[in-house]
Formats: structure tokens, sequence, C-alpha cells
């Protein structure tokens, strides 16, 4: 009798340390067609990572991608948030997986076996492709709020805190899409006039 092969899904996260906008995951179930190029997403230029983000939809044999909230992320802090975004990625697949793959050392609680790797972002090639698509859908989404909030630069740095964000958060105040439980926010906020989060 053959045994049916195990449905691996590769998870990973992406703006986890940002100071605005969601945190984005994404679970990959990688089939026989080979991808060329896989890589973790950091290490890919951002030509390359929208190349590839176009293969792994077509050649994968199953995709989910998920997201928390910025009003998620200050409820329930930026772990918390991160696991809820890699459960919803996981729920998101058309099919359940029967193990997942996660980048790092700490596991979300999901509904099938769960293997934590650390740096399995640069290990194994379904953890690449979920840190490709969850670095494109994340940054593209970022690129569509720069156009809210033009000063802020989110389509340079795609809210990480950098110094050019630093010094908007210190000039302009804090957005909507700012996280307010990271400091450099919440600083920013005290000193922000009445009503300017609200922009």
């Amino acid at each position: 009798m053959r045994t049916a092969v195990a449905r691996i899904a590769g998870i990973d996260e992406a703006g986890r340390g940002c100071l605005a906008g969601p945190v984005v995951a994404a679970a990959v179930v990688l089939g026989a067609r080979p991808i060329e190029g896989l890589n973790d997403s950091k290490k890919l230029s951002p030509r390359k990572r929208e190349a590839l983000f176009g293969q792994i939809i077509e050649c994968a044999d199953d995709y989910g991608i998920g997201q928390a909230s910025v009003e998620e992320i200050d409820r329930i802090n930026i772990l918390q948030a991160t696991f809820l975004a890699m459960q919803r990625a996981l729920a998101a697949l058309r099919a359940p997986a029967d193990q997942a793959w996660v980048d790092g050392n700490q596991a979300p609680k999901l509904p099938c076996a769960v293997r934590c790797i650390v740096d399995g972002d640069a290990l194994e090639p379904a953890i690449m492709a979920a840190s490709i698509l969850a670095k494109v859908t994340r940054d593209r989404e970022l690129v569509q709020l720069d156009a809210r909030y033009p000063e802020y630069g989110f389509a340079r740095h795609k809210g990480y805190g950098t110094a050019l964000h630093q010094a908007a958060l210190q000039q302009y105040g804090v957005t909507p899409i700012h996280r307010l439980s990271f400091a450099p926010c919440r600083l920013a906020a005290q000193q922000s006039p009445p009503g300017a989060r609200a922009r």
C-alpha cells in the first residue's frame, strides 16, 4: 500500500519589527514543479522578489496569506499578532496541511504538527517561498499607504524604523497605521497635537 505524501506548509512572516502597518504571514505547500532562485526574501532584490512571487503563485501546490492589523498588534502584542497572522495564512490553504514548518524558534498554536526551524527562511524552500509571499504582499500594501501618507516615506522604508521614518514621526506625529505599542510611536503620540492620529 502506497503511503500518502505529507502536505508540509512552510510558514514565515513579514513586518514583525516595523513601526507601522500590519504583520503579514504566508503559508506555502510546494509541489513537484521546481521554482528556481528561492531564497530568504531579505537576500533578494525587490525585482527578484516580485518575479518569484508570480512563480510561487503559479507553481506551488497551495498557498495562503494572512495578516493581523495594527489594532490587533496593539491589543494582543506583536508576538501574538504574528501567530494570529500565521494561523490565518494556514487557514487560507485550500486543503489542510499535515505539518507546518515555521521560521524561528517560537511555535504558534496550529491545527497540525509544528516544527520550528531557526533561519528556516535560508534553509527550507517552502519557508523561503512563504517569506517571499509575505514580504511582497506587505510591501505592496505599504506602497499603497504611501499614497495616503506621503510625508512618511512608506514606499521607501516599508514601515521600518529608519532615520527617515523616525524623523517624520517627530515632525508629523503618528497616523492610524502606526503601532502605539511600539515605543517610538507611543512617544511620538504623546508629543503629537490633539487629533493628529485621526488623519
